[in-house]
């Protein structure tokens, strides 16, 4: 499942993006079985905040053994026990969960671009946001997410440690889009990157996208990164027509239903 030949060669890389989306999107509850991290958000269900980690391909000691460790604290907030699967996961591992009957879900790509002054020269200059809860209603407006999910959000978004612009456009009043820019030292990474469903096509997800990648940019960002779901056309799309391409891909495996 899932492209992995220029991330086999170029693990550092992996390692540098991986740790930056941690931090970037952090998990209420981390704890480590060996190499595998294990992150849990009991607010909210977004299967990057829930899931097992493996970040060694040489870890891949009792499989089976340490999913039962695992399984009951995922139970205990009302999840799947669920894998997320990078190139720096052991291959023996997706192999034994092939063996199992475990499913695959969703594939993301990683991409970078690099980030200069001529990438943001004619983005428009945006101030983010400091009121969190407006930018949340945004969000909740543009995705058409539900509404039971609000709090976890809000709390998931305040909770990121280094520094975060929040970006919407408007138009008659109303947000057309959105993006979170998390400022890691010379990395920025992309989030929440979205256009209201009607006024897709029209050019506002590429402006807030390149408004977020300036505000990154003047504050010394060298290199941006963001992860798309791999059937995502259209994101896809507009993510390569500003310059970022694939460095690796993930994806998420949960029991069949027969476990």
């Amino acid at each position: 499942m899932g492209v992995q030949h220029e991330a086999q060669v170029n693990l550092p890389t992996i390692r540098r993006f991986e740790g930056a989306g941690f931090r970037a999107w952090p998990a209420a509850n981390v704890h480590y079985d060996g190499t595998w991290a294990v992150r849990l958000t009991a607010g909210y269900p977004a299967k990057r905040l829930n899931s097992i980690n493996p970040l060694d391909p040489g870890d891949a000691r009792n499989i089976d053994l340490r999913i039962d460790r695992a399984r009951p604290h995922f139970e205990a907030i009302g999840r799947t026990v669920t894998f997320r699967l990078s190139p720096l996961a052991a291959p023996s591992i997706g192999l034994f969960l092939d063996k199992e009957g475990w499913a695959h879900l969703s594939e993301s790509i990683v991409m970078r671009l690099p980030l200069s002054d001529s990438v943001v020269d004619d983005a428009m200059h945006q101030i983010p946001l400091k009121d969190l809860g407006r930018f949340v209603s945004a969000a909740f407006s543009v995705h058409g997410y539900d509404e039971a999910l609000r709090s976890g959000f809000k709390d998931l978004v305040g909770s990121i440690k280094p520094e975060a612009g929040h970006f919407i456009l408007e138009q008659d009043g109303q947000p057309v889009a959105t993006a979170i820019c998390v400022h890691d030292g010379a990395i920025a990474g992309l989030f929440e990157v979205a256009t209201a469903k009607g006024m897709r096509g029209k050019g506002f997800g590429r402006r807030a996208l390149l408004s977020a990648l300036k505000w990154a940019r003047l504050r010394g960002a060298t290199v941006a990164w963001l992860q798309v779901e791999a059937d995502n056309a259209a994101a896809l799309g507009l993510y390569r027509s500003v310059g970022f391409r694939e460095i690796y891909r993930y994806h998420y495996r949960q029991p069949g239903e027969s476990r």
